[in-house]
């Protein structure tokens, strides 16, 4: 791996400290790091070098998943810290930021390979970009690449309009877009997991009925109140994270592994869906914000009650989908996709249903997070089933290789000039385009806001978004009312697999 200096902004936020510094430090251990290696902190806080260092290493104590004993590994870590005063509006700090990087890097004797790491809000993205070009910053002879987190714009014109600025600074192939569901292992592996799956349970010849993917959080706003009251779980979660699941299981990917590959298929899969018009959006789309009720026997507030949020706010906590797309092997299959907050349980599942004749059914089941596997789950006949008794489950797919954290493999891409798992912005602005009909229906109160109790699995509507087509979400039942979400009474929940 080419030496490089890493130039990160943001870098005494939370994201920083929970993700990027521990991440790093496992690519350090593991050997995965540039032999010479250069990391540049920007904050507008004013720090000592020793200082930052010191913070970095008690977030490593704190977040890492390695043990941090080692007091020699740790200091020669933190020997490639160092920390600079930024304001991202200020002009002339690209400047003296220049002159920091160039001397480190004599310092070093290494080739300008500048990585331009954007963990700050994205209303900043534009600003940064536009001053790391006039600064002189990105005239490198080495590589130069600018990793952004999402979300990328807030609608699909602001999104180009971001492109459009990024694209006077930086070509597409530097730019890298990180979404943090494609560094999972899971999701990586998926396509090759899964014609596994199929090939060894024989199931290829069989039909499929439905496809639901869930994405469901315990979770609150928790102090994201200034940014996901104006994001909601459509554009936090629905517009990136659950289309590109949903992508990378239906594009299907046995061998293919080179971003040449992925992305065409990618885009084959998103302009495959039916479009939506913001009239019929209702139809399609069922949103809801979560109420007060009991989350892991404990009292919670409503989306409304939480700090920070407007006691009229109209904001998404949750949205469940029906997608149908007109590619000729998934044509005939419903998709259904749902993601929210305070709901039940934690967990990142997609469940293939394979059509039978009668009550019970075989699924595939993929296990994204907090458990990582493929299994199938093979009905018992009639005469078997009896009351109590659970259909047969089981693991026919492992990783590959041991879990690593997501954030680990994307930023090791990143560092070896591998876009695979990174979305492309051909991508970005196909899914804008297919949700920004739904985001109008918003914008104009053409679409429900349905109350859901917090602990719950959402509203009921989503339930009825299936029923429609004779299914039903699996591994979750409710008989709870919505009305107790206004009232604060938390239901009793019926589980069935």
């Amino acid at each position: 791996m080419k030496p490089a200096t890493f130039v990160l902004f943001g870098a005494t936020g939370d994201l920083a400290k929970r993700k990027i510094y521990p991440a790093l430090y496992q690519l350090f251990v593991d050997q995965k790091l540039p032999s010479s290696f250069s990391l540049i902190g920007l904050g507008r806080r004013e720090l000592s070098h020793e200082t930052f260092q010191s913070n970095v290493e008690q977030s490593l104590l704190n977040f890492s998943r390695s043990e941090v004993k080692d007091a020699a590994v740790i200091k020669k870590f933190l020997r490639a810290f160092r920390y600079q005063v930024l304001d991202v509006e200020r002009k002339e700090d690209y400047t003296k930021l220049l002159r920091v990087v160039e001397e480190r890097e004599e310092e070093l004797n290494i080739t300008p390979n500048r990585m331009f790491y954007l963990s700050v809000g994205p209303e900043f993205f534009e600003t940064i970009a536009t001053n790391i070009h006039e600064s002189g910053l990105g005239s490198v002879d080495g590589w130069k690449r600018l990793v952004i987190e999402k979300p990328f714009g807030h609608d699909l014109e602001s999104a180009r309009h971001l492109n459009q600025k990024l694209n006077q600074a930086f070509d597409e192939t530097e730019i890298y877009r990180i979404d943090h569901y494609l560094g999972k292992p899971m999701v990586q592996q998926m396509g090759q997991l899964l014609h596994s799956a199929l090939s060894e349970q024989e199931l290829r010849s069989r039909s499929m009925a439905s496809i639901q993917i869930s994405a469901n959080e315990t979770l609150g706003v928790e102090e994201r109140a200034g940014y996901y009251d104006h994001a909601g779980a459509i554009r936090d979660m629905f517009q990136n994270h659950m289309l590109q699941l949903l992508m990378m299981l239906t594009i299907e990917l046995p061998n293919r592994s080179s971003v040449e590959e992925v992305g065409p298929l990618k885009r084959k899969i998103i302009k495959s869906l039916q479009p939506l018009h913001k009239m019929d959006v209702k139809h399609h789309i069922v949103r809801g914000q979560y109420g007060a009720g009991e989350i892991k026997e404990g009292q919670v507030v409503g989306y409304t009650n939480e700090p920070g949020i407007a006691s009229d706010s109209q904001n998404d906590t949750f949205i469940a989908a029906r997608l149908q797309s007109n590619d000729p092997f998934w044509k005939d299959i419903p998709l259904y996709i749902r993601t929210g907050k305070r709901l039940k349980e934690k967990v990142t599942r997609i469940v293939i249903e394979f059509k039978l004749e009668g009550p019970l059914k075989d699924l595939l089941i993929i296990e994204i997070g907090p458990n990582e596997g493929i299994f199938f789950q093979k009905s018992q006949s009639v005469q078997e089933h009896s009351e109590g008794e659970l259909p047969i489950r089981n693991q026919v797919s492992f990783l590959k290789e041991g879990v690593t954290d997501a954030y680990e493999s994307l930023i090791y891409d990143a560092l070896m000039g591998d876009k695979t798992y990174f979305a492309h912005w051909d991508e970005v602005e196909l899914s804008w385009e297919w949700v920004q009909p739904i985001l109008e229906a918003y914008q104009e109160n053409l679409l429900p806001l349905h109350i859901y109790p917090a602990g719950s699995f959402g509203p009921l509507e989503a339930d009825e978004l299936l029923a429609r087509d004779g299914f039903h979400w699996w591994f979750d039942n409710k008989n709870a009312s919505n009305d107790e979400a206004t009232q604060g009474n938390v239901p009793t929940y019926h589980y069935n697999t």
